[in-house]
């Protein structure tokens, strides 16, 4: 992707990784497709499942991994990430492994090297907290779901 910061990831590989790499689909994509290391597994419905990748990552201090379904897989397969997205913190060094959910009614297959999710590199911000007795006033204010009048 031009005009975008690249960030160099060490990534060992399992020996049950597939055989690429994490690989972005176009020159846009901001997110780099993982495909399912492994045997094939089936998700029943309403089953959580850890599904692995076979790669481990060691991402810069400063940055952080989003992992998410890639969205045609999520739509055709009913399958969701409870935590989505799923973070990976620098100093993390197991298996990428992304945990699912089967919110159909039917089983669901996933082929052993199917792309399933995808990881997006993000830059990390850390708050530095500073207690106040009474936050600035906005608009909003404390409205909550729903309260800009748009559902």
């Amino acid at each position: 992707m031009s005009g975008c910061e690249v960030v160099r990831i060490p990534i060992t590989r399992m020996p049950h990784a597939p055989e690429n790499l994490p690989e972005y689909a176009s020159a846009g994509a901001a997110g780099a497709d993982i495909r399912l290391a492994g045997s094939s597994v089936i998700v029943s419905p309403g089953e959580r499942m850890l599904l692995p990748t076979g790669f481990s990552i060691a991402i810069p201090l400063g940055f952080e991994g989003q992992v998410r379904l890639r969205s045609g897989f999520a739509r055709r397969t009913g399958l969701f990430m409870p935590n989505a997205p799923g973070t990976i913190d620098s100093d993390y060094r197991g298996e990428l492994l992304v945990l699912v959910m089967n919110a159909s009614r039917e089983s669901v297959k996933i082929e052993s090297g199917e792309r399933f999710a995808q990881l997006v590199i993000c830059p990390v911000a850390r708050a530095e907290w500073n207690e106040v007795g009474r936050l600035p006033e906005t608009e909003r204010g404390s409205g909550g779901f729903g309260s800009t009048g748009h559902a």
